[in-house]
């Protein structure tokens, strides 16, 4: 039995928040996860948006936490060393109903404290976005809607964490719970039993399933799929701002995305499916996105695709984020609810969550000498030839590129295998520092970072996984 004064189930965004924020006291905190790495199912697998409160709906849990969020998130990346960009948002007005839906939305907005969210006429967002179809009506544009790598957001908290002393054990599927008095009496996981005055469920798409082990699930996860085209650095026809369609009461619609890696992200979809583990992009998902990209940005150059992706957000019914102290089970939190916006939220929700745990009798003591901040992997991508070469020479490894399509180095791989919550597979490897991720997509760099990865973690090179229990690279037999 591994005892923990606090397990968190799940590993994404809203997980590794949570780690990271009870790291700063003296308690015992160990997360638990499926998946090999962290990151959870919808974390690694979004947009990247960091995005105001100005379309939520007024008054709700998931409109206050965003807003607290949305204020916090530039320090904890500037801390974190998490690249980002400040690149604002515009949703072009393509048609004169849209007009009415914009004015319904800028008040919206305002209600929500959100007071720069405003409508332009034409002239303003065309010079602002040249490649925008020039019959717009006018568009929305909110400045402070930002992007970033949602994976290293992720890694960098979980490290943080696992510095200040939380335990993360992944490969660890939850498999049921031994509930009895009102009390849990043992998490059992394929990895073991683990035992916890605090159980906090982040399970995201499952955290339904987790809930039911302890008969407090009244709820459904719907899974919610999104579709999603990654374009080269080179293709011509780029955008400096996130252009989106203009907001409905279920989705942003289709986004065209610049991101902090000098990709574009064109999508998503918003499918209900019900399959949880449905990540197969379709023909039709794909067409429709294509149709309304081009609508609004009608030179984009979809022959510069490298990839195609799927996210599954966690959609609730009944809709609407739920904070859950459970009175019929002490000490188990349930959250559920968290979907796209996820990710800005998470931090929100950690300290809201934390703040319930002290006024649920859980004694906090600040932990002396935590550590805030976390120092990246410096990408040698990205550096002058003077960086470079000092890089090189505090690091020959440096001189050895991996990945030719993003050059990547065998130090940034080495650094990003041995780091705390280190990489274990080959998309590990490709979420912390991009080896694959370009337009080869794996094609050069593959057999290297496997070669990499079974010298550093001392298995044969057949045992080497590109993720998950069972997605071997090499042919077992």
């Amino acid at each position: 039995m591994i005892k923990s004064d606090v397990l968190i189930i799940g590993a994404g965004a809203v997980g590794c928040a949570l780690a990271r924020e009870l790291s700063k006291y003296n308690i015992k905190v160990t997360v638990v996860d499926k998946n090999d790495d962290v990151g959870g199912d919808a974390s690694k697998s979004n947009s990247g948006l960091f995005s105001t409160s100005a379309t939520m709906p007024v008054g709700t849990l998931e409109c206050k936490l965003r807003t607290i969020a949305h204020s916090m998130i530039l320090n904890i990346c500037n801390d974190l060393d998490v690249p980002y960009i400040e690149c604002g948002s515009i949703a072009p007005i393509l048609y004169p109903d849209q007009l009415e839906t914009a004015k319904g939305l800028t008040e919206r907005a305002f209600q929500n404290g959100v007071y720069d969210y405003e409508i332009l006429p034409a002239k303003d967002i065309l010079d602002m976005e040249p490649t925008l179809n020039p019959e717009i009506l006018g568009g929305i544009y909110s400045p402070r809607d930002r992007q970033a790598n949602q994976f290293i957001f992720v890694s960098a908290m979980a490290e943080n964490a696992a510095e200040n002393g939380v335990e993360f054990v992944l490969d660890c599927k939850v498999t049921g719970m031994d509930v009895a008095d009102g009390k849990i009496h043992a998490v059992h996981t394929t990895k073991g039993d683990f035992e916890a005055t605090w159980v906090i469920n982040a399970a995201g798409l499952h955290c339904d399933e987790i809930s039911d082990m302890v008969d407090e699930c009244d709820f459904k996860i719907n899974p919610r799929k999104g579709e999603f085209y990654v374009f080269s650095h080179d293709t011509p026809v780029k955008v400096s701002h996130i252009i989106s369609s203009v907001p409905s009461p279920k989705t942003r619609g289709v986004l065209v995305i610049p991101t902090v890696d000098n990709n574009m992200l064109v999508g998503p979809t918003a499918d209900d499916v019900e399959d949880k583990t449905d990540v197969k992009t379709t023909a039709a998902g794909l067409a429709s996105i294509k149709s309304q990209a081009l609508n609004m940005i009608p030179g984009l150059h979809f022959e510069d695709t490298i990839t195609q992706f799927v996210g599954v957000r966690p959609a609730r019914t009944p809709e609407g984020y739920d904070i859950r102290f459970s009175e019929k089970v002490p000490g188990f939190i349930g959250i559920s609810g968290v979907r796209s916006t996820g990710l800005t939220v998470s931090v929100g929700l950690a300290t809201y969550i934390v703040h319930g745990m002290k006024e649920h009798g859980l004694e906090l003591v600040r932990k002396e000498g935590w550590k805030r901040t976390r120092k990246g992997i410096a990408r040698f991508a990205e550096k002058t030839d003077a960086e470079k070469d000092a890089l090189i020479a505090a690091d020959p490894l440096y001189g050895k590129i991996i990945c030719r399509c993003e050059q990547v180095t065998e130090s940034e791989i080495l650094q990003a295998i041995h780091r705390p919550v280190g990489a274990k597979t080959l998309d590990a490897v490709k979420r912390r520092v991009r080896a694959g991720m370009g337009r080869c997509q794996s094609g050069f760099c593959g057999p290297h970072v496997i070669e990499i990865l079974a010298r550093e973690l001392g298995i044969p090179e057949e045992d080497v996984r590109k993720r998950g229990e069972k997605a071997f690279m090499l042919d077992k037999n």
